[in-house]
Formats: C-alpha cells, structure tokens, sequence
C-alpha cells in the first residue's frame, strides 16, 4: 500500500481559508522552516505555485525555493504570499 503525502491528505482541506490560517498558525509555532512548507503547501492548494508567482511577480522556481524548509524569503515575499491567498500577518503578545 503506498502512502499518501501528508499534502494530499490535507489538499481539500488547505482550500478552505479558515483551516489553512489554523494551519499556518500552527505551523509558524513549530518553527519557521516548518512555517514555509506549509505556507507554500497552502498555495499549492489554493491557487497553484505558477499563478500566485505570477500574481506577485516572482519566478516560480524562485518561489519554490522561498518556500522550502532551506528557504529564506525576504519578508516581503512572505507578506506577499500571505496577502494573495487573503490572509493577513498579525503581532501577539507572547504571554
């Protein structure tokens, strides 16, 4: 029995804009490389690595590598990508 990617299981999911901001919540609290990945497998749910790259003028390969667990965005194309899928970045308190 082959085993699903864990982005395939959650594909349906992700598409859904309140799940996808719990999931990238969750995810930023384990780390920022862990942030990444599914900050870019949100994207690839809900609107394709081409379009968003296109929709804010960066080379698709050059998205790919911002949002990997080795990237290392400017924090512009993180506000960028968050911006496109409808989302917005917020500060909290740590206490």
């Amino acid at each position: 029995m082959k085993l699903k990617d864990i982005s395939e299981t959650f594909e349906g999911d992700l598409q859904d804009s309140e799940f996808a901001q719990f999931y990238l919540e969750e995810a930023l609290n384990d780390g920022f490389p862990n942030f990444l990945v599914a900050l870019r497998q949100v994207v690839q749910a809900q609107k394709g690595m081409s379009a968003l790259a296109s929709e804010i003028e960066m080379g698709r390969e050059s998205l790919y590598r911002s949002l990997s667990e080795e990237g290392n965005p400017q924090f512009v194309t993180v506000a960028k990508v968050i911006e496109a899928l409808g989302l917005k970045l917020s500060i909290a308190s740590a206490n």
